[in-house]
């Protein structure tokens, strides 16, 4: 029988081991995860008063209370719980306004009394046994450094969209074209519209034609055609070029154009802005609102909380943006959608969501470099056979070509560096050639996804809905998503307007769920449901060819497959690294290749430095014991921006983490193999501000 071990660590000594206790063990997996769930709301009852936000319990729970982890016994299969999240949510079910929330706490609190007495000759939990020294030092800080929080200002609207790109721009203008009275604001963490967007990008524009059909008689940032296609299959030497005549149809990119996804959202905006539509840039969403269990907005991020946690002179509290419908559109494992998947079940009888990493640089090249309208696509090396990914090359504009690299994240050696791949890619004979006498001017990364049909969680909750790709519209084989990020926004928008136009608010909008499968979108990826399964099972290069042959049959109406699953989630394909080879990796030329910091100051990336950490560690030792002595630190390798490092301190290995770098690309959110790492927004406009990507 599988036998699990739940521990606590106490939050107040972080990090000692001699602070860490055995509170059970357990004969099932549920078992030891109800005991964590208990552990976190005997803590957060215990930080508890009345008035107090959810953010301050949370915080008071992060500064003293139980941090729990389960350990697998005898072989029992590995079991995660990550408490942080757990922790986060559940202060807000305690600060809800109303009587439920009252009730909550005091139906916990019988629970916990209850225990207390059956147990009251065992040991008491480390957040009981340190009860009157934490009550001291909760009033002495509460006297010297922490007043009252001031009330959050809240507003009203209509609708709350989280995420100006594609999806969030598109919902607002449909809502606005069918409803012109209605109030939307939306609001987006990036400086600016358009500073967070990163993309290759070859849209099709099937969604902007259905959205503005006039854009083409207009002055837009979407120019430049595509005139010509190229795949090819790299060796290390050379390649193959793939007759584009055995391309399935739906492979072909004629009518569609070469664009900065980064410049069309801006264009977006400005026709969002001119029907009514309020954008809040510069402004993180950092809190779901929740009330009798439905979405009823989100609150934006304090300003000016110091490293240490004490406000500064610039405090600033966040606002609440309360709505009768939130629509989510924060892109590739967005902090909110993450937290609304875990609270409302939405992955419940769905495949796991699958991810890669897409790096891009732009470059200005020479004008016989140059061929307008040109796209081109490889395969191959320098990946090896198991390990799935491509490039891109796109010509367009004035002499400027995007170039870029994506690695699928369920790759198994931790010796791997997706960046470094990137850089040993344009050394290659038949890419080189292209940026002699060019210059790099900008450089990004971000996440993508890639599970598709299958990975689509659930949609629709009480009060609000996922669109775009923080539900994973990515058509992986084609490589686009941002045309099914905008048609999953306007079909949204569409069925929000028709239940305002009904005087509904903040239930679950069941036909926006219902309608995708069947819609443009649900067409789109049924089509090339089992290219990403198939790669995965069988390598590039049979793999590939499996998934080409689907992909014809099922233009034709049938699959040989059916519809395959995912394996399992990216972070557990890696393998441990005494079973892998390390990877030698050349030094950068600084002039075709280069490092990571000089990259990551061509993304403008920058954060105000005297704030908190927004890459949460759940548990240092477990970064140490697992991610650093058994897979050698690939954090170090996959990010792609020099935020992770692991150095010799005293002789013992110390885990750095260089915020201020981050460019928001969330793989380590994804690929860390214990799900150990958080990421969260920081204060809005920090992080890369991409000119034109």
């Amino acid at each position: 029988m599988s036998r699990y071990k739940v521990m606590v660590d106490d939050n107040f000594h972080a990090g000692s081991k001699d602070d860490r206790s055995e509170y059970g063990i357990y004969a099932t997996a549920e078992a030891a995860l109800e005991a964590c769930r208990t552990i976190v709301d005997d803590s957060l009852l215990w930080e508890f008063v009345e008035g107090a936000t959810a953010k301050q319990v949370y915080d008071r729970y992060a500064d003293f209370g139980d941090n729990p982890f389960i350990v697998a016994l005898g072989g029992a299969p590995k079991v995660e719980f990550s408490a942080a999240p757990y922790a986060r949510q559940r202060a807000m079910e305690f600060c809800a306004p109303g009587d439920e929330a009252a009730r909550l706490r005091q139906t916990l609190q019988e629970h916990k009394d209850r225990r207390a007495n059956e147990r009251a000759s065992q040991r008491l939990s480390a957040g009981e046994n340190r009860e009157q020294s934490a009550a001291i030092v909760r009033d002495t800080e509460h006297a010297m450094n922490t007043p009252e929080l001031p009330a959050r200002e809240a507003m009203e609207f209509d609708v709350v969209i989280v995420g100006a790109g594609p999806a969030g721009l598109a919902a607002a203008i449909r809502l606005k074209q069918r409803a012109p009275e209605t109030s939307i604001v939306v609001v987006e963490k990036g400086s600016e519209v358009g500073a967070h967007i990163l993309s290759g990008a070859v849209i099709d524009p099937i969604g902007l034609d259905s959205l503005i059909p006039e854009w083409r008689s207009e002055d837009t940032p979407i120019k430049t055609a595509v005139k010509a296609d190229r795949f090819t299959m790299l060796t290390a030497s050379g390649g193959m070029r793939l007759p584009t005549a055995l391309m399935p149809p739906l492979m072909s990119n004629h009518g569609n154009f070469i664009v900065s996804l980064g410049d069309v959202c801006r264009y977006l905006a400005k026709k969002a802005e001119a029907l009514g539509v309020e954008i809040y840039p510069g402004f993180a969403a950092a809190e779901v609102l929740f009330e009798n269990d439905a979405v009823a907005g989100i609150a934006t991020g304090d300003m000016g909380i110091a490293k240490d946690g004490h406000r500064k002179s610039g405090f600033a509290r966040g606002m609440e943006l309360r709505g009768k419908y939130t629509l989510f559109a924060e892109g590739a494992r967005g902090s909110l959608s993450k937290v609304l998947i875990e609270r409302f079940g939405l992955r419940q009888d769905h495949e796991p969501q699958k991810f890669g990493i897409g790096l891009k640089e732009l470059w200005q090249v020479a004008p016989d470099k140059h061929e307008s309208g040109l796209v081109q696509h490889t395969l191959g090396w320098p990946l090896d056979n198991r390990t799935g990914g491509g490039s891109f090359l796109y010509h367009y504009d004035d002499n400027l070509v995007a170039v870029g690299f994506v690695v699928h994240l369920n790759y198994r050696n931790p010796y791997l560096s997706p960046f470094e791949e990137f850089q040993r890619f344009k050394t290659h004979p038949l890419i080189r050639d292209t940026f002699a006498g060019g210059k790099r001017i900008c450089y990004g990364a971000r996440a993508i996804t890639e599970g598709g049909w299958q990975s689509v969680p659930k949609l629709a909750f009480p009060g609000g809905a996922l669109i775009g790709c923080a539900a994973g519209f990515v058509n992986v084989p084609r490589i686009k998503g941002s045309h099914n990020a905008m048609l999953t926004g306007m079909l949204a928008a569409e069925h929000v307007a028709d239940a305002l136009a009904k005087g509904r608010a903040n239930d679950e909008l069941s036909g926006y769920e219902a309608a995708w499968r069947t819609s443009p979108v649900g067409r789109d990826l049924w089509r090339v449901r089992n290219a990403k399964p198939l790669w995965s099972k069988f390598g590039t290069l049979a793999g590939v060819a499996l998934g080409g042959l689907d992909m014809w049959t099922n233009t034709l109406g049938f699959s040989l497959f059916g519809t395959l699953k995912h394996a399992k989630p990216d972070y557990e394909t890696l393998e441990p690294a005494a079973d892998c080879q390390p990877i030698a990796y050349a030094k950068p030329d600084g002039k075709l290749t280069f490092d990571r910091l000089s990259s990551v100051y061509l993304s403008n990336t920058n954060h105000e430095e005297d704030q908190p950490v927004h890459l949460l560690v759940r548990d240092g030792a477990l970064q140490k014991s697992s991610e650093h002595d058994v897979y050698a630190g690939p954090s170090a390798r996959y990010c792609p921006a020099g935020v992770y490092e692991w150095v010799e301190d005293a002789g013992q290995p110390r885990f750095v983490i260089n915020a201020q770098n981050c460019v928001h690309c969330k793989t380590c959110d994804i690929k860390d193999p214990n799900q150990n790492i958080t990421w969260v927004p920081p204060e809005g406009g920090g992080g890369p501000n991409y000119p034109s990507m």
